[in-house]
């Protein structure tokens, strides 16, 4: 198992983005490889259907919401990296001065000669949807 944590302090306040990720529907704004996302239900058990550009698909499972940690919890069984497993992990934290600082964990199982490049995937795609993140965020 391989682990990714990516980290960004947002010039939004922490109860926005929180918000916005809890909505759990907005990835095709925030991350540039996202054409279409599209979710059925809602909480906990939500299904979160993607297209990518240049073809492909992406599934999430809602896990988790917990509103009083500020948590998401996801899995990944329809990914595009080559992993067996995959489950995120999105926390919202309080800054000091009220911004929000944002930890997305990733948790994925790999070929061993393959969890390298995939982490570096992952922190790219991830930091790049947090960078959109703030930018909605901020325009809104």
């Amino acid at each position: 198992m391989t682990k990714q944590a990516i980290t960004k302090k947002f010039n939004v306040p922490a109860e926005a983005v929180w918000a916005a990720i809890r909505n759990i529907g907005r990835l095709d704004v925030w991350f540039p490889f996202i054409d279409t996302c599209r979710v059925e239900g809602e909480g906990a058990g939500a299904l979160r259907y993607m297209t990518i550009a240049g073809g492909g698909e992406i599934k999430d499972t809602i896990e988790e919401i917990n509103d009083e940690r500020m948590t998401l919890t996801y899995l990944r069984p329809v990914s595009p990296f080559p992993v067996s497993y995959y489950k995120g992990t999105v926390e919202v934290f309080k800054s000091y001065d009220g911004l929000g600082v944002v930890v997305w964990t990733i948790e994925f199982e790999s070929q061993p000669d393959e969890a390298a490049s995939v982490a570096e995937l992952v922190y790219g795609a991830i930091s790049d949807g947090l960078d959109g993140m703030e930018k909605d965020l901020q325009s809104a």
